[in-house]
């Protein structure tokens, strides 16, 4: 495989901050979201908010011409 041939496409890089909690010791499930590529961004409340936003981003990446 090439370099141009990469499995994991920029296109497709999202960055993700947690919130930190101090009472808290679970994992934390808020926080926010960036696309890398496109900038688009929001704060998310739970795990299924920032699945959300992904699967949106990737959908309207998918749905672009070539």
């Amino acid at each position: 495989m090439t370099q141009s041939e990469s499995t994991l496409p920029s296109n497709r890089a999202f960055v993700v901050q947690f919130r930190a909690s101090q009472t808290d010791t679970s994992i934390p499930s808020t926080g926010r979201v960036e696309h890398v590529v496109s900038g688009q961004a929001t704060r998310f409340q739970s795990w299924e908010d920032l699945q959300r936003f992904v699967e949106k981003v990737l959908a309207e990446i998918q749905a672009e011409p070539p």
